[in-house]
């Protein structure tokens, strides 16, 4: 009836042959390797930005380089007409916070090519880390870190210096037992974090108490982050860093002009990011064209021209969501924003199309690095050379989504959609660095003997 010819797929396929079960894969003598194929790869860490193959062995990059070899047993991806980037690090990005029962941030987050979240809304409790990190166990296609709610680090009896030695990893175990928690799960994994973010929505710290949790970040080499919208807050906060650092999260909220005239208010806050201790963050959704996601703050058009300057002129040079659509709580801008924002602030001229993906690269893997005084943060993070973790956001520029999300060497994302077989291949990410599994998702089920 039809005179084409269709044929059959099964060398590729499982099938049956002579009656038998049909494996292909079996027979394959594997490699291992994936391999991304002929993409134009932008890795502003290495100045690339060439038509090149990308060869991922585990979870690390093995070769960079044009025409590599394909063996018997690779996996290969085309990404021919497709831009192959660092994975996005989202360094403010609620995920897993208190009360998240029916909503899948986390999923939307890796759908939208965030390869690494950090969360400050998960963080209100020194059991963040062993909460958040027996979800890992249990599985999660993305790596996740926290910070610490300027609160709750106030809420036991340590002193100052005690809780520096806790998040230095040298608390002894007495002193964490008596005056912390009686919880050995907690004492064990409370030093897990990434920094430590006060939100005066939540809480109106005293002066005193925000010097402690300062004099608590500059010695125990974590992030200080602030929430900054109110331009009077942010005045105080830096003021009361006494050249200690700190980083104002979502620094464009403060020009939407909630709390005094927008354009102003923007102004001030990047006059207060060209401090030598300052550093800041946009939010994606507000800078795009469109005015992105219509479920947080939307930034009036002269607040955002003063954004683009800033970035232009490298006075903040990191972008954030802050949010997902999915989410209890929201931020103030959305995942699906990031590769438009990222794209669209090329096509306008605003910053290289290099510059602008190391905004949610490069960038903050460095300012993290520099923060914490730990170089995995740049060896392994927010790059593709040789040795990197392989965390990689496939773009298709044409509809400004991600083809692809690759996080530790497992595609876990595509075409803007999560794959389940990649839910167990994220980790748990803290200042130290990265470990695969916490422990805690699996205590209860074995017994380990050394």
């Amino acid at each position: 009836m039809y005179g084409t010819k269709v044929g059959m797929l099964k060398d590729v396929l499982a099938s049956v042959k002579d009656g038998n079960l049909s494996d292909p894969n079996k027979e394959l003598n594997k490699t291992g390797r994936v391999i991304l194929k002929n993409g134009l790869v932008i890795d502003p860490k290495n100045q690339v930005e060439e038509v090149l193959d990308v060869a991922i062995l585990g979870d690390e990059i093995v070769e960079v380089g044009k025409d590599i070899y394909v063996e018997k047993g690779d996996l290969v991806i085309d990404c021919e007409g497709l831009l192959v980037v660092p994975g996005l690090v989202d360094m403010h990005l609620h995920l897993g916070d208190l009360f998240e029962v029916s909503t899948d941030p986390i999923y939307g987050a890796v759908a939208n090519g965030v390869t690494m979240g950090l969360s400050p809304g998960a963080g209100n409790t020194f059991m963040a880390p062993a909460l958040l990190g027996a979800e890992v166990d249990r599985g999660l296609p993305i790596n996740i870190g926290l910070y610490q709610g300027a609160g709750s680090v106030l809420s036991t009896m340590l002193s100052v210096e005690e809780l520096i030695k806790l998040y230095k990893g040298e608390l002894e175990e007495d002193i964490a037992s008596s005056k912390m928690t009686r919880n050995g799960i907690t004492n064990t994994t409370a030093p897990l974090i990434v920094g430590i973010k006060d939100h005066m929505g939540h809480f109106i710290m005293s002066d005193e108490n925000i010097d402690k949790i300062f004099e608590i970040t500059s010695k125990a080499k974590l992030m200080y982050m602030t929430h900054t919208q109110d331009p009077d807050h942010a005045s105080r906060l830096v003021e009361l860093s006494k050249g200690r650092p700190i980083h104002l999260g979502h620094a464009t909220a403060a020009g939407c002009g909630t709390h005094k005239d927008a354009a102003e208010s923007m102004k001030f806050i990047i006059g207060l990011c060209k401090e030598e201790n300052v550093t800041g963050e946009f939010v994606t959704t507000m800078l795009r064209k469109g005015g992105g996601s219509r479920e947080g703050l939307i930034l009036p058009k002269k607040s955002q021209e003063l954004a683009y300057e800033a970035l232009e002129k490298g006075i903040v040079d990191i972008l954030i969501s802050d949010g997902q659509n999915d989410a209890t709580m929201k931020g103030f801008g959305d995942t699906r924003d990031n590769i438009p924002a990222i794209l669209e602030l090329a096509e306008m001229g605003v910053l290289s199309l290099s510059n602008s993906v190391a905004t949610m690269t490069y960038n903050p893997a460095r300012l993290i690095a520099e923060g914490t005084g730990n170089s995995w943060w740049t060896e392994k993070v927010g790059h593709l050379g040789k040795g990197a973790l392989a965390n990689v956001t496939v773009i298709n520029d044409k509809v400004k989504s991600a083809a692809y999300t690759i996080v530790n060497g497992e595609v876990v994302g595509f075409e803007s959609r999560t794959v389940r077989r990649g839910s167990g291949a994220g980790g748990f990410v803290s200042k130290f660095g990265m470990v695969k599994r916490m422990g805690v998702g699996d205590l209860v089920m074995f017994s380990y003997r050394r």
